[in-house]
């Protein structure tokens, strides 16, 4: 389970700021998978980063007794003068100390899915924005995680690229779980069982997704296509 409690977060500029986040408080259980729903600066990137451990709240905290994976999508994180190579070798060996005789395999599995040729040996500083994104949901997909965020991954790369990482999503949900962002509401029915609509720095959990989904809509009376 996650626990989110009595979370705070807002990014100070000169100007003063407003909360991004305020007074959150939800636990998501295990095993289910949730998708984040609400409109642009509603703070669902903020809060899949603080979720993730890449950020810290102003207040509160949040306790999780699971493995949770980086944002998938998000385009920090990759050193950008290493190559992608010598990247896979530094989060294996950073965060999960993975032996010699395991690094052989992980590296192919990440070059295999990220199928970026031989820019793989190249500096990541020369990748556009969809390889590196490419390589950052290859990377997370090497290791298992109880819980695997995503920022809009599957949006990443070409059509064919695209059902790919439709694919292993599906894959990973009848073995892990899965927090997402996406703009597709379609993703989300097909892959989420909760959701989470933020507003106004608000969160409001529901049980269903649709339910999540309904709530956003009449909240900024949009008409769903």
């Amino acid at each position: 389970m996650i626990s989110i409690q009595n979370l705070y977060k807002r990014y100070h500029n000169h100007h003063g700021s407003d909360w991004v986040l305020k007074d959150i408080n939800i636990d998501i259980p295990s095993n289910v998978s949730v998708g984040l729903v609400g409109p642009n600066g509603a703070g669902k990137s903020t809060l899949l980063k603080l979720i993730a451990g890449m950020d810290e709240p102003d207040k509160g905290k949040i306790i999780r007794d699971c493995r949770v994976s980086w944002p998938i999508g998000l385009r920090g994180g990759l050193k950008g003068s290493m190559t992608g190579r010598q990247n896979v070798k530094f989060v294996a060996r950073l965060h999960f100390g993975q032996a010699d005789e395991t690094m052989d395999e992980i590296i192919r599995s990440v070059e295999e899915f990220a199928e970026i040729g031989s820019a793989f040996d190249e500096p990541v500083r020369t990748y556009s924005s969809g390889m590196r994104s490419r390589l950052g949901f290859g990377l997370s997909l090497a290791f298992n995680f109880d819980v695997y965020l995503s920022d809009e991954a599957t949006s990443v790369g070409d059509r064919r690229f695209k059902r790919k990482a439709q694919q292993v999503f599906k894959e990973r949900v009848g073995q892990s779980s899965l927090i997402i962002v996406s703009h597709s509401e379609g993703i989300l029915k097909d892959l989420c069982q909760a959701g989470i609509w933020l507003d106004n720095g608000k969160a409001h959990w529901f049980d269903d997704i649709e339910d999540a989904i309904s709530a956003y809509h009449a909240s900024s009376n949009f008409a769903p296509k």
